[in-house]
Order: C-alpha cells, then sequence, then structure tokens
C-alpha cells in the first residue's frame, strides 16, 4: 500500500464549530414562503462523525459508484468501527489498492459491485488478498 494515499485519522480532540441553521426547511418542490429565522447552530462533526477514533476522510478516485451519487472527487466519510453488512457501500482493500464499491451476498458469496455497469462485479473468493477497510456513511461533494 501507498503509504502516501493511507488515510489519517480524524483527531479525537476536536474543537466544536457551530454554523448557523436556518428555522425553516428549503422546498426542494414548489417555493414557499421564506423566513428570516435563524435557529441552532450545528456542528458537522457531531451530525457527520459518531465514532472520532475510527473514521476518516477519503477522496474518491474514479466514477465506479456514480450511480450512488458518488462522484469523482467527492470527499467520503469513513467509519471503520462499523459492521460491513451486504447492501452497505465499502472501502475494501485489494492487492494493496483501496476501491470503493457496495459489499453485496448471493448464492456464490460475497461480491463487490459498482453503482457503474461500465465496471465488473468483483468476486470476493476470487480475490487473494481482500480487506473490508471501512463502511462510507457520508459523501460530501459540490453542486
Amino acid at each position: 500500500m501507498d503509504v502516501q494515499n493511507t488515510p489519517l485519522p480524524l483527531r479525537a480532540q476536536r474543537r466544536p464549530l457551530a454554523i448557523p441553521l436556518a428555522g425553516e426547511r428549503v422546498a426542494a418542490g414548489f417555493p414557499s414562503p421564506a423566513d428570516d429565522y435563524v435557529d441552532v447552530g450545528i456542528d458537522l462533526n457531531e451530525q457527520l462523525i459518531r465514532h472520532p477514533s475510527s473514521t476518516f476522510f477519503l477522496r474518491v478516485s474514479g466514477d465506479s459508484m456514480i450511480g450512488a451519487g458518488i462522484h469523482d472527487g467527492d470527499l467520503l466519510v469513513v467509519d471503520r468501527s462499523l459492521n460491513p453488512r451486504p447492501g452497505r457501500i465499502v472501502v475494501a482493500i485489494l492487492d494493496g489498492a483501496f476501491t470503493l464499491k457496495r459489499l453485496m451476498r448471493d448464492q456464490r458469496g460475497l461480491h463487490l459491485e459498482a453503482a457503474n455497469p461500465a465496471y465488473p462485479c468483483l468476486d470476493l473468493h476470487h480475490c487473494t488478498d481482500v480487506q473490508i477497510w471501512g463502511v462510507a456513511v457520508h459523501v460530501i461533494h459540490p453542486l
């Protein structure tokens, strides 16, 4: 594994940073009258990170998960303490390289599935060196 690509853990001690939260929800359908009302603040660390000592940020490279709304350059929040159950999007290490795929199970066993038909399914029983490294819990990307 390339040491330069090894993610660094989040610091256990972090300073809270509360961002103001508008009291109203924004209508994604028909517009509604807007209030200039700002409610309590939220700390995105508290919203996105449940287990600080086992949570990492990873930058996405490639388009194999574009069907899941994960794009090239997006930032992932990955929690290594979660159980990598089938159906979850996981970060795996295959032969020393990170890959992001959905963990699936069928009659043949576990496999990793891309969210882009241009990429083949990876049967884990054919891989010699595989490790499920963590579970992706959030994706952050620009609009």
